[in-house]
């Protein structure tokens, strides 16, 4: 069943780079008791999300977290050392977005929320969506069309909120 609001996010082991390497983080756990924004998109290093994507969430920052939003997570189908390298050159990272890693694309899958483009090669890849998520449960998401970059960047899904 396709992800909605007031729907509890499905359980999932995410892959985080630690600090002493690759690390496993269960999402529930770290939702538990938290109001947070958790955004999905295609991928690390692939056009749209390293352009747009990402970057409105870096600009939002502040104002998500005065909706008294406590974390913000990108989630991609990617492993953590992709994911450390693309947090460190969009500088994600330093603007405090948590970059999990949802490897075999379990969790993208679980949300009905994947897709497959041959001709470009993204196998599996999530769609881009954004969902203010609180306790573990939607209470409020925007997806976009496959192929589109626009309701789920920060500026507009911030403004829905």
């Amino acid at each position: 069943m396709k992800i909605s609001v007031g729907d509890r996010l499905p359980a999932a082991t995410m892959s985080v780079m630690g600090e002493n390497g690759p690390e496993l983080v269960e999402l529930g756990d770290k939702l538990a008791g938290k109001k947070a924004v958790v955004f999905g998109l295609p991928g690390a290093f692939t056009g749209p999300c390293s352009t747009s994507h990402i970057p409105s969430f870096i600009r939002t920052m502040d104002d998500f977290k005065a909706k008294g939003v406590e974390e913000v997570i990108c989630i991609a189908v990617n492993d953590p050392f992709v994911l450390q390298a693309w947090g460190e050159a969009t500088g994600a990272t330093a603007a405090g977005i948590t970059l999990l890693g949802d490897a075999d694309g379990s969790f993208t899958k679980g949300l009905e929320m994947d897709f497959t483009a041959p001709p470009i090669g993204l196998i599996g890849r999530s769609n881009r969506y954004a969902a203010l998520v609180e306790d573990g449960v939607v209470t409020a998401l925007s997806v976009d069309e496959p192929g589109v970059c626009d309701i789920s960047t920060g500026e507009k899904f911030l403004a829905t909120l």
